[in-house]
């Protein structure tokens, strides 16, 4: 197929959603790239997108054919990359995701890339929704718990977190610490959702304590994190969320089977590319 600039068009207004943003994007007429999408659909001979009042929306040959331009955009910025820095700084943009307890420890290893790599923007995505990497949701995910198996994923260890019960010292001194499994039932506790309940820790708790008096419940972990600092009650953090915070008290001795193992995952396709590996040698060097 010869048609490159087609194809780019439409990744765009993939991308964006609209012909208006993308006409924007590319500094082209709105007839142009009217007249693309048609050009493209019309050699593929089906539809790639629904034309909507919202925008466009792609059909399941356009999700196919996103994947398609999404990884020859990527490769191509990377071919450019090289043979304009020849050593140098990286340029672009590059996206992690990661749940948000765990952006904590991508700061580091960020900014130490961005030291070497000024001209190269890093993009966050903090999500619990797995972003789909063959769709170049994502250049890179830190992902927590079961290795991800998915057939075209590179997947490397990025060692582990642990979990313990915690609380704040001001909610100890009011309270007092629990020195044995049977003093928890009498204190409170800052309870999860219940997908964070599934953790080996939780049932832990589940079996141990019959009904945990709850002094905050909430849906996001960093609620959680942020009311146990302030001595609400007892509640799981990680490694990661008490690192540096002296004022908090491991209540339960440590077990290894409550730690949760934490993965580098990327997509064979961009793995090799070379922002890709720049950042990954950052993210191994700092290591939890």
């Amino acid at each position: 197929m010869e048609r490159w600039s087609e194809l780019r068009t439409a990744f765009h207004v993939a991308k964006l959603g609209t012909v208006s943003a993308a006409s924007r994007a590319l500094g082209t007429h709105r007839a142009t790239v009217n007249r693309h999408i048609d050009a493209l659909e019309e050699e593929l001979g089906a539809r790639i997108f629904i034309r909507n009042p919202k925008g466009y929306t792609l059909t399941e040959l356009g999700e196919e054919l996103l994947k398609v331009a999404q990884k020859t955009d990527q490769l191509f910025e990377d071919l450019v990359n090289r043979a304009k820095t020849q050593d140098g700084p990286i340029e672009g943009e590059i996206k992690i995701t990661s749940l948000l307890p765990v952006t904590n420890v991508l700061m580091e290893p960020i900014s130490a890339f961005r030291r070497a790599n000024p001209d190269c923007q890093i993009t966050i995505i903090s999500t619990d929704e797995l972003q789909r990497l063959e769709y170049g949701e994502a250049h890179i995910a830190v992902r927590a718990g079961a290795k991800p198996e998915h057939p075209d994923y590179v997947v490397q260890s990025f060692d582990q977190t642990g979990l313990n019960l915690y609380a704040h010292t001001s909610y100890l001194s009011r309270n007092g610490t629990p020195n044995t499994v049977a003093d928890l039932a009498f204190h409170e506790f800052v309870m999860p959702a219940l997908n964070e309940r599934r953790l080996a820790i939780w049932s832990w708790i589940d079996e141990h304590i019959a009904d945990p008096k709850v002094a905050v419940a909430t849906n996001d972990p960093l609620v959680v994190r942020e009311a146990v600092y302030a001595g609400l009650g007892l509640g799981v953090l990680s490694d990661i969320d008490v690192a540096g915070k002296h004022d908090l008290r491991a209540i339960l001795p440590s077990h290894k089977e409550w730690a949760i193992p934490l993965w580098l995952v990327t997509h064979v396709d961009l793995h090799r590319t070379e922002k890709v590996q720049a950042m990954l040698k950052h993210l191994r060097a700092f290591r939890c």
